[in-house]
């Protein structure tokens, strides 16, 4: 008769009381303590702790546990602004000193060259900071729900969708912290109904503010579930009244069942759908829809450094791929001969010509389309790029983008990432297609949080 298979046991079981060292910071920011090799994650843990936890989670390859006590700290621990920043994980390493977090980052990034990559000879610049790192995000959105009968506006507790009422966001832009409170009072006073999810009732879903950093217009917009407005004109004459600084108010309608933000269909209730601000000396109109970096003064570093890296004489033609309103493409034609931008996002594209006008910037051309689609195309034309510029979301290069990079040969490619893992997988297909990564620079675009934005240069071999 074979034998049994032995049922396999983590060697921790949940509510265990245990103790441990932390040995490691997982790329969430949460603490690594091993039992037998048995890998636990704490969130609040730092490396070289060593701390009292409760395990609440166990699964075949790893165990979650709750930090209980932190018996020996780590020299590189402060205190914490309010434990609510960690219930909504909106500021996850705000227990790090800032120095500590800018080296995390940079171990971060060095990890996945690495591991993912394969380039662990690939050097890696030390992150660039900031000197201030809190009150940077120039845009927020806000659910708005019920809470003990009143509307209140906060953010979501992790992993669910309680709203934990809060007023000081600590890393916004504090006047968009009080232009929030301004327009949620007044949305009180006029008894506006509080989106309500689980019944799908209510009128007011999301306030969302935008505010230029150099120019501070303000916009608001207001995500509804339908396109009435029950006393419209009092309630925006009262919030222009508080907020003079206010150029747009928005009505985006979202009926859906959905956790997407913004709906397909929107209202301009005041002003047009833009406000401005300033990057490296242009001024730029962004729409309610477009993408527009959330920290300006470090959009200005990273900006910089990629057109540093692209070395361009005036003489080169560049396609800055994922475009948005222009920022990096108009920042890319002073130096170059003529650059394409390629965007998705029709009323962002409409933005970069736009923006290409009022800075008298000519040598520029915006295609409206995914961009691996077009970049595919061109490349079976045969048309000749020097350097291709590269801002992808989360998820990365498409392969057939990088196909189509291979096939076009440009000298130089500017690769600026918001996510290490898939900037390393897409440097490694890069690095066998004929590509060397000569510099890679993070800079820190989202402080108090795990994210770092990475900027790589890579030449043809």
């Amino acid at each position: 008769m074979a034998q049994q298979k032995k049922k396999w046991r983590a060697p921790v079981q949940k509510n265990d009381q245990l103790e441990g060292e932390v040995v490691d910071l997982t790329h969430e920011g949460l603490g690594v303590v091993k039992v037998d090799q048995y890998p636990l994650f704490v969130e609040g843990a730092l490396t070289g702790e060593t701390i009292q936890y409760k395990v609440i989670k166990t699964g075949k390859k790893f165990g979650f546990g709750r930090l209980e006590k932190v018996i020996e700290a780590s020299p590189n621990r402060v205190d914490i602004v309010d434990k609510v920043y960690a219930q909504t994980g909106t500021m996850s390493l705000q227990h790090l000193t800032y120095d500590a977090q800018l080296a995390f980052k940079k171990e971060q990034v060095e990890k996945v060259l690495t591991k993912i990559a394969k380039l662990p000879d690939v050097k890696v610049n030390d992150v660039i900071g900031m000197d201030n790192p809190y009150g940077y995000r120039n845009k927020a959105q806000v659910p708005v729900r019920k809470i003990d009968g009143r509307l209140t506006t906060g953010f979501f507790r992790k992993n669910s969708h309680d709203l934990i009422p809060l007023e000081d966001f600590v890393i916004q832009d504090p006047k968009i912290d009080e232009a929030i409170v301004k327009v949620r009072d007044i949305m009180r006073r006029y008894h506006v109904k509080p989106y309500d999810e689980i019944d799908h009732k209510g009128w007011l879903r999301h306030i969302i503010v935008r505010r230029g950093y150099y120019t501070q217009q303000l916009m608001l917009v207001l995500v509804t579930t339908t396109s009435d407005f029950h006393r419209q004109d009092e309630i925006i004459e009262a919030i222009k009244k508080e907020l003079p600084e206010l150029v747009s108010i928005i009505q985006n309608i979202n009926s859906e069942k959905t956790n997407v933000i913004l709906g397909d269909e929107s209202t301009v209730l005041f002003g047009t759908d833009a406000y401005q601000d300033q990057l490296l000396g242009f001024t730029f109109t962004i729409s309610h829809q477009s993408f527009y970096q959330v920290n300006p003064l470090q959009t200005e570093k990273l900006y910089q450094t990629a057109v540093e890296y692209a070395g361009l004489t005036g003489e080169e033609t560049v396609i800055d791929a994922y475009s948005g309103i222009g920022t990096m493409t108009l920042a890319l034609a002073k130096e170059a001969k003529h650059v394409y931008g390629m965007e998705i996002v029709e009323p962002a594209v409409k933005n970069a010509k736009e923006n290409a006008e009022l800075n008298g910037v000519t040598n520029v051309s915006f295609e409206t389309g995914p961009a691996e689609d077009i970049i595919v195309a061109w490349a079976k034309e045969g048309r000749h790029v020097d350097t291709i510029v590269v801002d992808p979301p989360r998820k990365g290069l498409a392969s057939e983008f990088i196909e189509a990079v291979l096939t076009m040969k440009p000298q130089k490619m500017i690769y600026v990432s918001c996510n290490p893992s898939t900037l390393a997988r897409d440097l490694k297909l890069l690095n066998e297609g004929g590509y060397d990564v000569k510099r890679v620079q993070p800079i820190d675009m989202f402080p108090q949080t795990t994210h770092v934005e990475t900027v790589c240069l890579l030449t043809r071999k």
